[in-house]
């Protein structure tokens, strides 16, 4: 088996019982939209494909906020692959930049293959299967649908946005709509777009039926 075959295997494995939208069905997401990505980019493809698959490896938010957790994780796994040192610490440095946190944390690392891994993890945060993922991850941590009096928070700090319990409606405003902005790659801006004008419409439609009006 390839080096890609046995870490599908051990993602799948170690996210057995992971939530809905963090399991191995989101991390196999967005490994097919950063290859998808790569084609057009001039990247390593093998450190691509590894960020990819092991970006969420261990989320902070499932580990007491823990960002120390995933990166071990995934060097423990890649040095017992044999792994070059230089593909270990590449692949390290992509989980511990691509997160969103609330939009306002700079990138201590830039490389077009986090580039590439970063958009593709976003575009899983957009469209259809953005918005069910949302909804999943508000019913998990028992949060209010919609709630017209709380307002949502543009300017939150990392900590604020980690700790956040505002409805889930509102992560839509926080997070989810900023995102075609914030895409990095040609490939990925294309595809954001399309699915950030399916989020807009749905929200239309939930307010008109939300208010009574459809």
């Amino acid at each position: 088996m390839t080096l890609i075959d046995n870490t599908i295997q051990f993602v799948k494995q170690q996210l057995e019982n992971a939530e809905g939208g963090h399991d191995w069905f989101h991390m196999e997401r967005v490994y097919k939209n950063a290859v998808l990505i790569a084609k057009e980019e001039n990247c390593d493809a093998v450190v691509v494909q590894l960020g990819a698959l092991l970006h969420d490896i261990a989320d902070s938010k499932f580990h007491d906020g823990d960002e120390t957790v995933g990166p071990r994780v995934a060097r423990a796994f890649l040095e017992s692959e044999n792994v070059a040192e230089e593909t270990i610490q590449h692949v390290i440095h992509i989980i511990e930049n691509i997160s969103f946190k609330g939009g306002n944390f700079e990138k201590k690392f830039n490389s077009i293959e986090l580039d590439i891994v970063q958009d593709a993890d976003r575009l899983d945060a957009l469209g259809a299967i953005g918005i069910a993922r949302t909804f999943n991850y508000g019913g998990f941590k028992n949060r209010t649908l919609y709630d017209p009096e709380i307002q949502p928070n543009l300017n939150m700090n990392k900590e604020e946005y980690k700790n956040s319990e505002s409805p889930t409606l509102n992560h839509f405003y926080e997070k989810l709509l900023l995102l075609k902005d914030k895409m990095n790659t040609e490939t990925g801006k294309k595809i954001a777009l399309e699915r950030h004008h399916y989020m807009e419409a749905f929200l239309s439609q939930f307010y008109a039926e939300w208010n009574g009006e459809k």
